[in-house]
């Protein structure tokens, strides 16, 4: 892990904690998995201020490529759940996937529980998309 820890930005740390909660409710158990399993790690994050934010870093809004040792590949951008749109590449924080990656870094391999089993994804990639305010 690049940085020891996730790395959150402290208003996406309020955010993504508030939907954590609304996520807790989940039944279907990758899903919960991936919740919990968050939630352990956001235990032990940096917490750092916008201006301090490593530009590898995964947030949200971050364009992402991940990929797997078996030459799987995929590119998305990490959005809230109402901005999320498969078919446009935008992955929901709440999906399995996007539950994996928020906090890491480029360069971090994470081991992950996902729908179809357990995967191991290398960040190939992190690109921030600066959003208008």
């Amino acid at each position: 892990m690049r940085y020891g820890s996730l790395v959150i930005e402290k208003k996406e740390y309020v955010a993504l904690k508030q939907l954590l909660n609304l996520a807790e409710s989940y039944k279907e158990p990758t899903r919960k998995q991936s919740v919990l399993r968050l939630e352990k790690e956001l235990e032990t994050a940096i917490i750092s201020n916008e201006e301090e934010m490593p530009e590898d870093v995964i947030r949200f809004n971050s364009e992402v490529v991940v990929a797997t040792a078996d030459g799987w590949e995929n590119s998305f951008e990490l959005v809230s759940p109402t901005e999320s749109n498969f078919s446009n590449k935008k992955i929901s924080i709440l999906t399995p996937m996007g539950l994996a990656v928020i906090g890491y870094a480029k360069g971090d391999v994470i081991d992950w529980e996902f729908p179809g089993g357990s995967k191991s994804l290398e960040i190939k990639d992190v690109k921030q998309i600066q959003k208008v305010k």
